[in-house]
């Protein structure tokens, strides 16, 4: 049974739509569950493509809960979505506003997703009635916001009276049905690899589901673990908000969830998405993800060009040697390969790059967008031999 149910704040009034469904013929990553897949408009305005559009991103790449028809916004209107992201063209369009997605659909989407990843966590008012005009039209609401729509008495009348589903990916559960710290997870015997980062917003959650599927498609069996409100969107079965759970329960609902995944599913690897940066001073999320999963490796994402950290200005990026050091002091770990965020950088760069962490940190290195799935595969493998012979007897 999916976790995602269990993961979302859900009003439900009358709804014909089911929340769990089927993956696209192509995704690897999530097993089948039913066999209709609701379709879904993202409001993405004026940030797709960027770093604050990192869910509308993020579902573009992958979803397995939704069919996206399109992606709101008026700044790259008109369009291809997977151009922009700086890939293949998907077929799926960029407009202008939620009139001319309505239009363009064949029938009235199912879902209309909030796409933005403020820092502030909060709608603007202006984002606020275009979500209740999407109510009005009848489309069930996806929001992964710190600001829960189901606790507003607006959009709760608002779901009342258009007879619609209200999903708040980001709320936790009861707090007596959260877990504390136990120990568990030294039970899970499989490798669990941690994808850390030198930001937030730098692509661990992307190559988390790159190496998930790359690992997949050589017969291993791989569960992801998502921590974060856009690969709860996405579908993942196992998951926890981690942002948004109580600091004492962060490490024992990871750790729960991990205990779960190993348990049912008998994996050969587990992949857990990190979160924000273990040396950013604005988040804490990453110290829990170490404690909670107490990963047997880490790999590390980060962006060379980046100056500095998203949304800080005056804050510089670290180095990647200082954060591999904070990592393994801090936990009781060792970072097993380098992955590259190539924004703003050019083949040549990022050829030059691998060449030089690898020199540098004497690990892997790779650009899990950019270059061939083998140098991922590859990294694995030379630190977790077994996982060969795992996948010869599984192919």
């Amino acid at each position: 049974m999916s976790k995602l149910n269990q993961s979302y704040s859900k009003i439900s009034l009358n709804s014909k739509i089911e929340l769990d469904s089927t993956s696209k013929p192509f995704d690897l990553l999530f097993s089948q569950i039913n066999p209709i897949t609701p379709t879904a408009i993202i409001y993405c305005e004026g940030h797709f493509g960027d770093v604050d559009g990192k869910t509308a991103n993020g579902l573009i790449r992958h979803s397995h809960n939704y069919r996206i028809l399109s992606v709101i916004d008026s700044k790259k209107a008109g369009l291809d979505s997977g151009e922009v992201l700086g890939e293949e063209k998907n077929g799926i369009p960029i407009v202008s506003d939620i009139k001319e997605a309505v239009a363009l659909a064949e029938d009235l989407p199912d879902y209309f997703i909030f796409g933005i990843a403020p820092s502030s966590g909060v709608l603007t008012d202006f984002e606020k009635e275009i979500v209740l005009y999407a109510m009005s039209l009848n489309m069930n609401i996806v929001s992964g916001l710190h600001e829960f729509l189901t606790e507003n008495i607006e959009f709760i009348e608002a779901s009342k009276k258009y007879s619609v589903n209200i999903l708040d990916v980001r709320k936790p559960k009861d707090k007596k049905e959260l877990k504390a710290f136990s120990g568990k997870i030294h039970k899970v015997t499989c490798p669990r690899i941690a994808v850390m980062g030198t930001d937030c917003a730098i692509g661990k959650r992307t190559t988390a589901t790159i190496l998930t599927k790359i690992l997949r498609e050589k017969g291993l069996k791989v569960i992801m673990i998502a921590t974060g409100q856009t690969g709860i969107i996405q579908g993942a079965p196992y998951s926890v908000a981690l942002d948004a759970v109580p600091s004492q329960f962060c490490a024992g609902e990871l750790e729960a969830v991990i205990v779960e995944a190993y348990e049912k599913e008998n994996p050969d690897l587990i992949i857990i998405e990190g979160q924000g940066s273990l040396s950013h001073p604005a988040f804490s999320t990453s110290a829990f993800i170490l404690r909670g999963s107490c990963p047997t490796g880490v790999i590390l994402q980060h962006a060379p060009k980046r100056l500095h950290r998203s949304d800080f200005p005056e804050m510089p990026m670290p180095s990647v040697a200082s954060e591999v050091e904070l990592i393994e002091m801090f936990s009781n770990t060792s970072v097993i390969g380098l992955t590259l965020n190539h924004e703003g950088m050019s083949a040549e760069e990022v050829a030059l790059s691998i060449q030089t962490y690898s020199a540098q940190l004497n690990i892997p290195v790779t650009d899990a967008l950019a270059q061939p799935a083998d140098d991922f595969l590859n990294m694995m493998l030379t630190v977790f031999p077994a996982l060969e012979k795992n996948m010869i007897m599984n192919i």
